[in-house]
């Protein structure tokens, strides 16, 4: 018997080790997506129909080009090998080995995950994790789902699977993933299942391990690796990672197939093996001779079948190893309980250093899990867009259309990495302004990855050549807002602003995208910017993303504001920077002055509508006339969160830019306004000079506006689309035909830009942070002396940090129990509201109801809803009043 290679380290003497290179931490991880069927990367149709060409059905039976998926899935971080959860309740007509949900063409709001599990922790080097799902006892209503959401129209609400009432009676498994890491590559765990039903019950529970197919596609030097079953053990071999070992407690039969596509099934061609990827699944459920008799494969499963009584538990220990020889049997008696505690001990020592005392319990639970789903949203990541778009040697070569369709410009990327993904579920796929707000919270914990995660975008084989930083897989060439410089501040500082060598080389590579922007997306030359879509969806009358309705040119308040703000970030990059190196000193005052060409223009353009007190787009057609498009919505709020300051200590020891300031408040008398407020701020009392693309007086009017409760502010933030258009929708007729913006608090009512997202009035967490921040940064420079009407109409004044401040409360309410216990992101739906199994389940909607707070979209959103994180530690940090 082997004995555990103890790891009597902490958590963070671990981070120190994997970041140093001492002890790779990192190598294994939660980095097996949960779904990896319906995506660009296994799409080889004509017309990029990634829904239908790779559909639920397949995945079962189809093996993977890119990467592979499953459930409470680790991985190490080339995806050689995957460990995973299989279940199977003796009525499914499947196996449970992914998650259900439905396509982007079968939801009535777009794509839409079924099941329901949640991330209950994780450290940073995952040497602790758990993981949660609840499994109907009676047969998954996989048909009716896709019948009844099929069915309805987008004005009405998803069909989910706790409506279909197959949770009455508490007919359901509670089953609980846990990790506990006794080495770099060696790990305990435990699965807990709960028959939380008022009978009898039978689970089958299959941990299965696998290697992913590389060898099928015709590449060269891709042997096929293997794995043996015995009972109670599976163990392979792999060139790359030598020998790997899943021992199991009892002695379990080991069912073992071939990680292959069965073509007999999908297509009724001959396959590469008689028992392929779906072989489990046809034995356990159809009685077929389809499992390797000889117990020999790329595949394979230890069966567990266990019938509990009502209310009872059961835990199975596994242990999963990686050596350099053959292992001797692993141990899974003392040593194994003891990593167990030993680790769950140290993660809570862990998140006690992290989440201030402060918080509320409610808070730090809250805090808790929103890091777990940044931890488990990491994800292994691998796309070669050439190899992709030629296809395969082994492979029919796809059709000819494809080299002119999506993503045909990005030939040079190359993916093979771990990266943070928005939901691995319904968005299974890096987005870059996502990724930027990933990494604010993930460095409260890891900044050494948060840092390693902003510069991968900017590496060679991810930006383009042309500057532009890919904006996700469905269209590399799409515009995502450009806030990566802003992320790269915030990491910065939060890892203790003393990392000036990862600025520096952020810093470098932001000046060609920055470029770009300037090159590409200011048609005009006059310093206003169009971008497109930039992440906002429907939020305009008509697709920002498509062909305009008439000829001409959008010119964006949103784009516009979020140039300012990168002229600004990059400026105290610059800043930062020439503090220790003068030579950046020319930079700082490069983007000093292009921020205050950018703000003048927005103004001279007619962004800013004087009497509206409102920025808005503006469309520019071919003979001069502008048709400004008065929706009031974020888009004419981001402007604000183009600020910043200058001290006197700063501008003394930086004469050039100090210089620069002065001889434009002198000479270029245009730019006064946006640069010339001066006065004494900050805890010093310093003299500051704000840069911004507001006034004193714009600021005051938009606010009024912002906080309004018939406008903006909703009792869980900030709305994205003014609430007086519920009643007054805005219209604009352009080519014969009327486009029209009306508030909806809820799922979009319609399919403009997908349907699956709407920015028409939900409340959503990143441009809400975005906003918190700028008040924060206004609060620093007009001290107590500015108060506003808070809310508006309320007679109330107070300043704008205790604005923030509950702007920031309101944010978190969205997540914490009420005074009836009630999370508003769960809505009327009572089952998550009191029953003891759910209601402590904190899920991580991707946008909220502008009304009523409860969660909408993607439902493991906790990429950039796990903001509430860093709201948290920020307003609970010691020294804060309550």
């Amino acid at each position: 018997m082997v004995g555990m290679v103890r790891a009597d380290v902490s958590e963070r003497d671990r981070l120190d080790q994997a970041d140093s290179g001492e002890q790779p931490w990192r190598a294994w991880g939660p980095y097996l997506s949960e779904r990896a069927w319906g995506t660009v990367r296994e799409d080889y149709s004509e017309h990029g129909t990634a829904w239908d060409y790779f559909p639920h059905d397949h995945a079962r039976s189809r093996a993977y080009r890119w990467n592979d998926d499953g459930m409470a899935g680790v991985c190490d971080d080339r995806q050689t090998f995957c460990f995973a959860l299989a279940l199977w309740n003796g009525k499914d007509p499947i196996l449970k080995e992914r998650m259900f949900g439905l396509g982007g063409d079968g939801g009535n709001h777009g794509e839409d995950a079924k099941d329901y599990w949640w991330y209950q922790d994780s450290t940073p080097t995952h040497s602790w994790m758990t993981w949660r799902y609840h499994y109907p006892q009676t047969e998954f209503p996989y048909d009716q789902l896709v019948r009844v959401n099929g069915q309805r129209s987008r004005t009405e609400s998803e069909y989910e699977l706790v409506d279909t009432g197959i949770f009455d009676q508490d007919r359901f498994w509670a089953v609980t993933v846990d990790y506990a890491k006794a080495g770099p590559r060696d790990m305990c765990v435990a699965i807990t299942v709960s028959n939380r039903g008022p009978d009898p019950a039978t689970l089958h529970v299959l941990p299965t391990l696998w290697f992913r197919n590389t060898w099928s596609w015709g590449l060269p030097n891709r042997p096929i690796p293997s794995l043996t079953g015995t009972p109670g053990r599976i163990a392979g071999r792999h060139r790359s990672i030598g020998y790997i070992t899943l021992e199991a407690e009892g002695a379990p039969p080991a069912l073992v197939c071939d990680n292959e596509t069965n073509s007999q099934r999908l297509w009724g061609l001959p396959g590469r093996s008689p028992y392929p990827k779906d072989g489990i699944n046809d034995f356990l459920i159809s009685d077929l001779p389809s499992v390797n008799p000889a117990g020999v494969g790329t595949k394979g499963a230890l069966h567990y079948e266990l019938t509990l009584e009502a209310g009872e538990t059961r835990t199975i220990r596994l242990r999963l190893s990686q050596t350099d020889a053959p292992a001797e049997p692993l141990d899974l008696g003392e040593d194994w309980t003891a990593v167990m505690r030993d680790r769950l001990a140290e993660a809570d020592e862990f998140f006690a250093g992290v989440i201030p005392a402060a918080a509320t319990p409610d808070e730090t639970a809250v805090a808790r899990q929103g890091i777990a789903g940044l931890m488990w949203g990491k994800q292994f990541y691998h796309f070669d867009v050439k190899q992709w778009l030629i296809g395969d040697p082994a492979n029919s070569p796809p059709p000819p259309g494809r080299r002119y369709g999506r993503n045909n410009g990005w030939w040079h990327m190359n993916s093979f990495d771990v990266i943070s993904m928005p939901d691995p579920w319904e968005y299974p796929w890096y987005a870059a302004w996502d990724l930027a707000f990933h990494c604010v919270s993930i460095s409260r914990v890891d900044p050494g990855f948060a840092k390693s995660q902003l510069l991968l975008l900017l590496r060679e084989w991810y930006m383009h050549p042309n500057g532009q930083i890919p904006a996700y897989e469905w269209s590399f060439a799409d515009v995502n807002p450009p806030v990566h410089a802003w992320a790269a501040l915030r990491v910065f500082e939060i890892d203790g602003a003393r990392d000036y060598d990862f600025l520096a080389k952020v810093m470098h590579k932001l000046l060609l995208n920055f470029t770009w922007w300037v090159n590409r997306k200011d048609v005009g030359g006059n310093n206003v910017f169009e971008g497109g879509f930039l992440g906002l969806d429907n939020v305009g009358p008509f697709d920002r993303s498509a062909a305009l309705p008439v000829a001409g040119v959008l010119e964006q308040s949103d784009g516009t504001g979020w140039m300012a703000m990168y002229a600004l970030n990059l400026l105290d990059m610059a800043i930062i920077l020439a503090l220790h190196d003068r030579s950046y000193e020319d930079m700082a005052t490069k983007f000093f002055e292009h921020f205050t060409y950018i703000a003048e223009a927005a103004y001279r353009q007619g962004l800013w509508d004087e009497e509206d007190s409102f920025f808005y787009d503006v469309l520019r057609l071919p003979d001069g006339h502008k048709v400004p498009l008065k929706a009031r919505s974020i888009v004419g709020l981001l402007p604000l969160a183009a600020t910043t300051r200058l001290t006197s200590d700063t501008l003394n020891r930086l004469p050039e830019v100090n210089a620069r300031v002065r001889w434009m408040l002198h000479n270029q008398t245009d730019y006064g306004d946006i640069i010339s407020a001066r006065r004494l701020g900050g805890t010093d009392r310093r003299r500051q000079q704000l840069l911004s693309m507001v006034g004193q007086d714009q600021l005051l009017r938009i606010l009024a506006r912002l906080l309004d409760p018939e406008e903006f502010l909703s009792p869980y933030g900030l709305r994205t689309l003014s609430r007086a258009h519920l009643e007054k929708p805005f219209t604009v007729s352009l080519g014969g035909s009327d486009f029209t913006v009306g508030y909806e608090p809820a799922e979009s009512t319609s399919g403009l830009f997908g349907g699956n997202s709407n920015w028409r009035g939900p409340v959503w967490m990143p441009v809400n942070y975005l906003l918190v921040e700028a008040l924060r940064e206004f609060a620093e420079f007009y001290g107590e002396d500015l108060q506003v009407e808070y809310p508006t109409g309320s007679q109330t004044k107070v300043s704008l940090t205790e604005v923030a401040d509950d702007l920031a409360t309101r944010l978190i309410a969205l997540f914490v129990p009420d005074a009836d216990g009630h999370r508003p992101i769960y809505g009327a739906t009572e089952l998550f509201q009191v029953h003891p199994d759910w209601k402590d389940l904190v899920a991580f909607p991707e946008y909220f109801h502008g009304d009523n707070g409860a969660g909408l979209g993607a439902w493991h959103q906790t990429g950039w809803s796990a903001l509430v994180v860093d709201l948290i530690l920020t307003l609970r940090a010691p020294g804060r009043s309550r």
